[in-house]
Parts: C-alpha cells; sequence; structure tokens
C-alpha cells in the first residue's frame, strides 16, 4: 500500500425521512440565518421545500431561498447568489439538489465569507481559500459526489472555461441523503449520474500504482454501480437500486477509491471543455470521451486494463491485449445500453467539428499551452487533439 492521507469528515445522515432532520443539523453546525441553493424548481415542486422550510420555521431559524441554478453552473451564477447571500446575513448555506446546486453553494459560501474577492480566483488557482461559511446539503441527485467531496466546479460563461476547486474548505458539514428524493428524476439524468459516479471511480482507478485493497473497493464500487445502474434505468422508483447508486456516488468522489494512487482524470478535463464549449451534461461529456482516451492510453499500462476487464466485467478469454481491449468495448457498450453518447456525432449538444473546433478544445484544455493532464499518461497537447479528434466521428 502506497502512502495516503485520507479524511473524510462530512457527516452523513442517510435514509427514508431524513430530511426531515435537516433543522437539526443546521443547528448542530453553528446555522442560525441560512441560505437554501436550488436549481430550477423540481424541489419546490416535488414539496421538498415546503417541508425543509417549514421545518426551519419551527425551530425558529430564519431562511431565504436563491433558485435557478443550473447544469454546470455558472460562475455568474455563484456571485448572484453571494450578493443575495451577504444581503441577508447569511451564516449557514443550504445545498438542495444535485452536483450544480451543491457546486453552487460552495461558491456561495466562500464568497459571503470573502466578499472583498472575486471567487474566480480560487478556480484558476490565483488565490487559496482559507475560510468560508458552513455549508449542508440535502440531495436529490446521485452524480457528482459533490455532497462529500472536497471540489466543485463552475462555468466560467464569459471566457467558456469550466474549472474545478479542489480544497478542504469545500468539504460539507452534513449530506442529509434519501434515495426517494431521486425516484422522479427522468432516466436520461439517472443515466449522466451513473455515468459519472463510475467515471469518478475509474479516474482513480486508472494510475501508475496497484494497492490491492483500494483497488478491490473501487471494482467492487464499479460493479454494483454497472448492475444497479441498469435495473434503475428500468425503474427509477426502485429503492435497493437508487440507494446503492446514491451512496456509491459519495463514496465514489470522497477519495475512497483512490487512496495510495496518484488519479488521472483526464477524461473529466477533456470532457469539460466540452461542457465549457457545448454545454453538454457533465456525465453525457465523460461518455463521450472515456473510451477513446482509453483506447489511446492503454499500453502504458496494459495490466491495469487487463484487470480491469477480469475483475468488472469477468472477460477471461483472449490474450491480454484482446482482453483489455474488450474491458473498454464493454464500458462503451453499457454507457451506450444506458442512453449516453460515445463520440461527437451522438451528442447533439455537439455533433461533428472542423479541425479548427478539435485544436481550440486542445488549446484550451491545456489552460492554453500552460499545463499538461493524467496521471495513469501525461497528455501534451498533441495528445489531447488527436483524442478529440479519434472522438469526433
Amino acid at each position: 500500500m502506497h502512502n495516503f492521507t485520507y479524511w473524510s469528515p462530512t457527516e452523513v445522515v442517510f435514509g427514508k425521512g431524513t430530511e426531515n432532520q435537516t433543522a437539526a443539523y443546521v443547528k448542530k453546525y453553528g446555522g442560525s440565518r441560512v441560505f437554501i441553493v436550488y436549481g430550477g424548481g423540481s424541489v419546490v415542486r416535488s414539496g421538498l421545500m415546503g417541508r425543509v422550510t417549514a421545518a426551519l420555521d419551527a425551530a425558529g431559524i430564519a431562511h431565504a431561498e436563491f433558485g435557478g441554478v443550473q447544469p454546470n453552473p455558472s460562475l455568474e451564477k455563484a456571485k448572484e447568489g453571494i450578493a443575495e447571500a451577504i444581503k441577508f446575513g447569511a451564516d449557514f448555506i443550504l445545498g438542495v439538489g444535485g452536483g450544480s446546486a451543491i457546486d453552487t453553494a460552495k461558491g456561495i459560501a466562500h464568497g459571503a465569507a470573502n466578499p472583498d474577492v472575486d471567487i474566480w480566483k480560487y478556480w484558476t488557482e490565483e488565490l487559496t481559500v482559507e475560510k468560508s461559511l458552513p455549508v449542508g446539503v440535502i440531495l436529490t441527485i446521485s452524480a457528482a459526489g459533490s455532497e462529500t467531496s472536497s471540489s466543485s466546479v463552475l462555468t466560467n460563461k464569459a471566457t467558456g472555461s469550466k474549472r474545478g476547486l479542489d480544497t478542504p474548505c469545500n468539504r460539507p458539514k452534513f449530506a442529509i441523503m434519501n434515495p426517494e428524493l431521486t425516484f422522479t428524476l427522468p432516466p436520461y439524468q439517472v443515466a449522466c449520474g451513473i455515468t459519472d459516479i463510475m467515471m469518478h471511480t475509474l479516474d482513480r482507478y486508472f494510475n501508475p500504482l496497484d494497492n490491492e485493497l483500494t483497488d478491490a473497493i473501487a471494482e467492487a464500487l464499479l460493479r454494483t454501480v454497472i448492475a444497479k445502474g441498469a435495473a434503475a434505468m428500468k425503474d427509477t422508483h426502485d429503492y435497493d437500486a437508487m440507494s446503492e447508486i446514491m451512496w456509491a456516488g459519495s463514496l465514489s468522489h470522497n477519495g475512497l477509491t483512490g487512496l495510495g494512487g496518484t488519479g488521472d482524470f483526464a477524461p473529466h478535463q477533456l470532457g469539460h471543455e466540452l461542457s465549457g464549449m457545448f454545454d453538454i451534461a457533465h456525465g453525457a461529456s465523460l461518455a463521450v470521451m472515456w473510451g477513446h482516451w482509453a483506447k489511446y492510453v492503454c499500453h502504458t499500462k496494459l495490466s491495469r486494463f487487463v484487470r480491469y476487464a477480469e475483475n468488472v466485467w469477468h472477460i477471461t478469454e483472449g490474450g491480454d491485449e484482446e482482453k483489455a481491449l474488450a474491458g473498454i468495448q464493454a464500458t462503451v457498450d453499457y454507457f451506450k445500453s444506458i442512453g449516453m453518447p460515445t463520440c461527437f456525432s451522438e451528442a447533439p449538444e455537439i455533433g461533428l467539428q472542423s479541425e479548427d473546433v478539435l485544436k481550440d478544445l486542445a488549446w484550451r484544455c491545456t489552460f492554453e499551452g500552460t499545463r499538461t493532464i493524467g496521471g495513469f499518461q501525461v497528455l501534451d497537447g498533441a495528445d489531447i487533439l488527436k483524442i478529440y479528434e479519434s472522438a469526433n466521428v
């Protein structure tokens, strides 16, 4: 086992009816003026928001609501929320929804605690977050894992740049996770979530180091999500399937499935540029890129892809290269089976692109020539362009 540091301080409150405990947990973590951040309104229509605010009222906790967060959450919306949170005098931020609402809540928390700072400088790493308001979460979409992670992703619409911020200040104080709150999700959103959960584990699993227990945990998580994801696509009211997926989403992104490894996250970086340029759903962008990345890098450490094929997909026939490629294809086929695109032409938001656009994507992905990406295989601008070209079919 290789060296690692592990810290996952978020208190998880999991199961049916747990949203009814929101006020108690807000009080536990010092909240008295709660700024509630949510998305397009489904939490209002479902009655969840009404139950939460009624509970806060009964506990004597002041609150204000801030809705309208969209998928691929924007810097601009976070800044709007910061101004409202400061005006309200918020001392606690509550994100209600999926990764977009939660990541926006984290951005608002950083900005409200540091009102003189342009928070984009945190995401561009020009500044380091030193303090933030406490954040709590009520999860309604199993996907991003933001409910227990140290990360947050925002898109700067003015520049089309999508950036991730990793800081201990992003860790929520608590995460309320009732799988029943995900029952009303449309199948496409469930599929995007399944893909995102798989990718958070795959991007940690495919690294140059072997760690038996960590690798085995990652493989078990992947097998579970693959099986339960197929069941969930048939019936989004299947509590067993939706609960397993919800818990896997948190475990996939709180660091557990990558302990002792170095992580790769190149498919995430490749996908971020697609989301930034074409506003494609995050999970769909990952499904578009993963197979093309995997085929490009698999010979860097073929044994890792062989293990993946054998232990996750139960592929045992053929030589090493044949098994490795079969494991990659099985993953791509699974994405297709749940309705995810696996190349540009299958994604209506993208479509086939010119060589100039592909070069621009690669340039953006290198942060205008200032970085490489990946840990399994380090990729420069030329490598990135070749992978985008492979996906452009």
